[in-house]
């Protein structure tokens, strides 16, 4: 089939007018720049004023673009913001972890510090002392209350030696080994001390309960000598345990009776001391020093 040649190749009416319009638009901008440099060059204020209207034009424009790139850029920095919010808020979260445990240790040291203090002032007021151990264990729940201590025959230590802190009185030595010895506690049902009441110097006697507290009971039938808040002292009645070592404090009266808390928590000790059991004077003694005072009287 033969090729219809009367058809003129090229571009459709609308290519051809954009073709156009595209040279139109080159052609006036190119005149429209020459006449405004012919006018920059023979009149400056004329070509000022032009360029003051156009800055009156555009300003609008300007200030519309200049909002719409800062509040795009007031996003960005809120986006930013945040994410940077939320690294600092896990790293603060982070450092407040380490403080708060640098802090329990440093509270835990002040403690152990503060108790090895107290039993250092105590080492050196006491003379009796036989040797210094850690507790390494204490009965918490049982009826019966024990502990262990890290010294036996091997330091010296005896049956019946009476066993303290710097806060008071712990217990006593009831079974000895090579190096560790058992320690009935003052709470415990089977141990009995003799104690005073500071505030007065009313004797009485505490016994374990067996629940980490004592009953307290007065030596005087019928009387009531307790007030809650009285600190007691061991008296040194019997022996055993020497006088002036804080037991308990009495939380609670029951008419002829008491409830104390010991001032020693085995728990919470890390050392405890072990000291001579306690002799009182006999009476052949107390005569021979009333007579020797006597004697210095008369001289």
């Amino acid at each position: 089939m033969a090729t219809n040649r009367s058809k003129r190749p090229g571009f459709s009416r609308r290519a051809r007018f954009g073709l156009f319009a595209g040279y139109v638009a080159a052609i006036t901008g190119a005149l429209v720049g020459f006449g405004l440099i012919l006018i920059a060059i023979f009149d400056p204020q004329g070509f000022s004023s032009i360029r003051g209207g156009v800055s009156d034009l555009t300003a609008p424009v300007s200030s519309t673009g200049r909002g719409a790139v800062q509040g795009a850029g007031r996003v960005d920095d809120g986006i930013g913001a945040w994410w940077n919010a939320g690294r600092q808020n896990i790293r603060l979260r982070n450092e407040l972890t380490v403080a708060r445990r640098r802090l329990i240790e440093a509270q835990a040291t002040e403690l152990e510090n503060r108790r090895l203090r107290q039993m250092v002032r105590l080492i050196e007021r006491e003379s009796d002392i036989v040797v210094t151990a850690r507790l390494v264990n204490s009965s918490a729940t049982s009826a019966r209350r024990f502990a262990t201590i890290f010294a036996g025959r091997g330091q010296g230590v005896e049956p019946g030696m009476p066993v303290r802190a710097a806060d008071g009185l712990v217990g006593r030595i009831i079974d000895t080994g090579r190096s560790a010895s058992r320690v009935l506690l003052l709470t415990d049902r089977s141990n009995i001390v003799p104690v005073r009441i500071t505030r007065s110097g009313t004797p009485a006697f505490t016994t374990g309960r067996g629940d980490g507290q004592v009953d307290i009971r007065s030596l005087e039938a019928g009387s009531n000598p307790f007030e809650r808040g009285d600190v007691l002292v061991t008296s040194g009645t019997g022996g055993i345990y020497p006088p002036n070592i804080p037991v308990a404090v009495i939380v609670r009266v029951f008419g002829d009776t008491a409830l104390g808390s010991p001032l020693a928590n085995p728990g919470a000790l890390d050392f405890a001391i072990v000291q001579q059991s306690y002799e009182p004077p006999s009476e052949e003694t107390g005569l021979a020093e009333a007579d020797e005072i006597s004697v210095a009287d008369d001289e």
